[in-house]
Formats: C-alpha cells, structure tokens, sequence
C-alpha cells in the first residue's frame, strides 16, 4: 500500500496486531535434541506451547469456511489461498471473480493459477534474490549501495558511503516514510526517483525504522549492478525460473499479459470496481510482483526447507537467516509485557503468543491489491492469500486466523475486526479541506492570468499552471495533470485519485506572487515552488 505517513502506521499496526495477538516469525523444528532433553533450561529453538494434535489437517479443513465468510463480511470480489506444509502444498484454492465488470461464468473465476498483483509482498521475495545472490559470493547484505551505485547519494555524505544493501531491506537508511512514491505517482522512473532520494533529510541512520519503498529499490538495484543485469532479468534468472514460478514476474507488462489475471479494485462508494490500473514497474523490487498462489507455494515450500529446493541446496542457509532474524525494531512495545515487532531484510519478525517465530509481510495497492504471507517454521506451515481489492484486511484476518487454529485449536481473536479498522483508517481522503464546501463568502481569484507560469521546485520538478477556456490548469511531473478549482482568493483546490490520494482526497495549491505552494506535496515542507 502506499499512502505515505498512513501505510508506514499500518504496517507498523500489522505487525503489532500479529505481535499481541498469536503469530509472529521464524522457530525450528519442535523436536528436542539428546542433549536439550537433559537440559535444566528448555533450550531457546523449543515453542513453549506443543501444538494440538493434527493442528495443521484441522486448521487447513476450516479455510473454505473462514474465507467465504471473510468475502461475505468484506464484499471483496476475488481471492485465492494456498497451504504448504510437510514439503508439499496440502490446499490452493480460488473464491470469487477476477473482474466484477466481466461476464460472469467459469473464465471468470479465481483458481490457483490466477495470477494476482502482490503489491509489497514483493519485498520478502526480492530478499530471497538477493539472498541467492549472497550465497554465490556475488554480493553480501553489507554492501555498500555506492559501491555498485556510484551515482546514488543521501543527503548526508556519511550516510551515502556507508549505506548497505541490507540498511535498504530493513528500512534503517533514515529516508523519511515511503520517500519518493508520490514522485512515482506522477510519472517518474525509477532512476529519476531514486537520484532524487538525496533532496530528503534523513533520520539518524541504523536506528530509525521507516518503510521505504525506493529505499529497498535502491538496494535491489545495487544487487542487480553487481550482478550485470536488471533487477527483472536477475529476479527470473536467479528465483522464479529455478523454482518453477512460470507465472510470476518483476514485469508489470507480464501481468497485462497474463490471460489468467485478476483485475484490480478500487472500494469507493461502498462498493468495489475496477477504475484504476496499478502500475508499479519504477518500484518492481518492492512492490512489482505478480504471481499466483500455486506459484508462491514453489517459494514457500523453498523457504520452510531452510534454502533447499527438492532436497537440493538453493539458497545457503547462513545467508538466507539475516533476512529471517531481526535487524531492527518496527513497532515497539508500549508496555513492558507487551511483544515488540522487528524487520528483517524483507520480512516481519515476530514472536507468537504461543512462544513461536512468525515471518510474514502484507501488500496493498489502494488501486486494488490485497495480499499477506505468514510462515511458521517451527510448526513446518506456510499460507499465503491473494486479493483483488482496496486492501480490508481479509488477507491478513485470514491468516492470523489460520495461524490461531494450527497453535492452539481455535480462533483468539476477532482478526477481521482489527485488521479491517487498521485498513479503513487508511482509506481515508488527505488533504485539509478534504470533505468540506467552499466558503459560502469566498473571495473570487484574480485575473486567472496573474497566476500563469513555471514555477521551480528542484524536487517535484517545474509546475506550470496554464489557463485553458477560462480555467487553470496545473501539471507537475511526467504526467500530473490537475484542473486547479477556485476556492477563496488565491486559494485554488485540485482533487484526484492515485495509489496514495484515496477517492476524495483534495489538496490546496496557494499562490502569493510568484510562489505557489501544493499542499498534497508539501509533506517534508518541500512542496513550494517559485516561479
């Protein structure tokens, strides 16, 4: 998802709904050596809670009821889900359509094979690439970005020769939250972005924690350098070709021209359609994935056998564990008995009220994408569901649910209710006079003219406003173009719609002489623009 300062306090509560409640990162096997049997102190790799008896057959049994009923609850309109366990996928199954506009019959049914957008779901894969790429000596996850990126900077100098492939997976660079998505909105690539990251003022480094799309783009883009080929190309080559994945890619036009696809929705006016397309090729390694759930089982069943794929060694097990443990603190406990969050290179890394480790991730695209991965190690099981819907936390209700009943038999909390409210919140209009109505003793503006011109802003780039029939017109970036709307002197609104402006969302653009201030841009206090 992308809505800046909203989606870094969702995933935050993501994590931390999964800390308090019951899941949350990576144990080992529950059987206890020779030597941890005679041990006065149970040793650190035993859950402190033995699973019910045929914990994952039952959990697995009740899936068909809870995600029906989650689609019911939700109204979203297609959803697939897929279990691994033991070595081998024991369910994969699709629910609902993949395009509510499409005629209804079997071509338009969700199976297995379709193929969904995973949004940041994308990250925990590109750790595993980046992985592969450390256990060939290729690359190690404390490289630094400059070293294969010469041309990239932080605004601190330090901080540029120092940042590493792994600071840029675990969000600890100290780029303010999901820096440079709005720059994706409005048309620039992924090089133009990222040179731009270097305008932004940093937190103090290694010790802050925010969610950086392009912060983990930069670092994937390093890897493929080193490697002598686009992140797409690595991705295919070193993951998805090896595993079997024939229907997954880093390419949004492979997704276009998956037949088998599911259409993104957007939930507006209580209901949910397909208005928008998502296109998130400038940030692929951090959220440019599609693939379908039969596909993922290939990866989780790689992960859950520790690197190996069929029996074979894939990916060293040394280099694949700094993604899987903690590298730093995502939401921290606000009481002393309360479970912290933690993220890996890729990962959120927990600790489950059944005393067992979680690795899991969540993506959302407010355009329409929905998806969550949970793995329990220690109980041999992954599951991961896909959705084609403004997120509403079915993906993650689900899983938790699911994650419940292999630990304890049950259901322990109301997961829908909490991860539904989280995901709601977020959908949310920005903008100060989102909602409301012009004044009704509102100035009129001046001459439409004196307003006309190019203003300067070394960040967003030049923004003209221009007069078309009588009204102004405002484009900033490759292609932001907005019909700018009178609303008390100088005081003009614009409204739109994009991956991070939910429907409704209005922002002021203020002129005073030869400035203008967007305030939509103006987040880091670098939204003014001098003509």
């Amino acid at each position: 998802m992308n809505p800046p300062a909203r989606v870094a306090v969702l995933v935050s509560l993501v994590a931390l709904l999964a800390a308090c409640g019951s899941d949350s990162t990576r144990g080992a096997d529950t059987t206890p050596s020779p030597s941890s049997q005679s041990a006065e102190v149970p040793p650190p790799l035993m859950p402190a809670m033995p699973l019910p008896d045929n914990a994952v057959a039952d959990a697995v049994a009740e899936l068909d009821g809870m995600a029906e009923a989650l689609m019911t609850k939700s109204g979203i309109p297609g959803m697939a889900v897929a279990v691994v366990h033991g070595g081998k996928t024991v369910y994969a199954k699709g629910f609902g359509v993949k395009n509510t506009f499409a005629p209804d019959g079997a071509g338009n049914r969700v199976d297995a094979d379709t193929v969904f957008q995973l949004a940041s779901l994308s990250k925990p894969l590109s750790a595993t690439v980046v992985a592969r790429q450390v256990s060939r000596n290729a690359i190690t996850w404390d490289t630094p970005i400059v070293s294969r990126l010469p041309w990239f900077a932080l605004s601190d100098p330090a901080v540029t020769k120092t940042v590493t492939v792994g600071d840029m997976f675990s969000h600890r660079s100290g780029l303010p939250d999901h820096a440079g998505d709005r720059l994706e909105d409005l048309g620039y690539d992924r090089r133009q972005v990222l040179e731009r990251l270097r305008q932004l003022p940093l937190a103090p480094f290694r010790i802050s924690y925010a969610y950086t799309n392009f912060g983990l783009t930069a670092g994937a883009e390093a890897v493929a350098a080193a490697a002598g080929e686009d992140w797409e190309t690595l991705a295919q080559d070193e993951l998805f070709g090896p595993l079997g994945m024939a229907s997954t890619s880093y390419r949004f036009t492979d997704f276009q021209a998956r037949r088998d696809r599911a259409v993104g929705h957007i939930h507006v006016d209580g209901r949910y359609e397909p208005r928008y397309v998502r296109d998130p090729q400038a940030q692929s390694p951090a959220g440019g994935v599609s693939s379908s759930v039969n596909d993922m089982t290939r990866w989780m069943t790689m992960m859950l056998a520790d690197g190996q794929r069929d029996g074979a060694p894939f990916i060293d097990p040394k280099a694949l564990l700094p993604a899987l443990t903690p590298q730093i603190v995502s939401s921290r406990g606000s009481e002393p008995s309360m479970r912290s969050g933690f993220y890996g290179y890729g990962f959120n890394v927990g600790t489950t009220s059944g005393a067992r480790t979680e690795l899991s991730h969540s993506g959302a695209f407010e355009l329409g994408a929905g998806s969550n991965v949970l793995v329990l190690p220690s109980a041999d099981v992954a599951i991961v569901a896909l959705t084609n819907a403004t997120p509403a936390g079915v993906p993650e209700a689900l899983t938790a649910q699911f994650a419940d009943l292999v630990q304890f038999g049950k259901v322990r909390e109301d997961w829908y209710a909490l991860y539904h409210k989280a995901f709601a919140d977020m959908e949310q209009p920005v903008g100060s006079l989102a909602g409301q109505q012009r004044p009704a003793g509102a100035k009129p503006p001046a001459p439409l003219a004196t307003y006309t011109g190019t203003y300067r802003n070394d960040f967003w780039g030049p923004a003209t406003v221009t007069e078309r029939d009588g009204r102004l017109e405002l484009t900033v970036g490759p292609r932001g173009t907005f019909e700018l709307q009178p609303w008390d002197g100088n005081v003009f609104t614009f409204s739109f719609v994009t991956e991070n402006a939910p429907p409704g969302t209005v922002s002021k653009a203020t002129f005073d002489g030869n400035t203008l201030t967007l305030e939509y841009f103006d987040e880091e206090h670098n939204g003014v623009f001098l003509r």
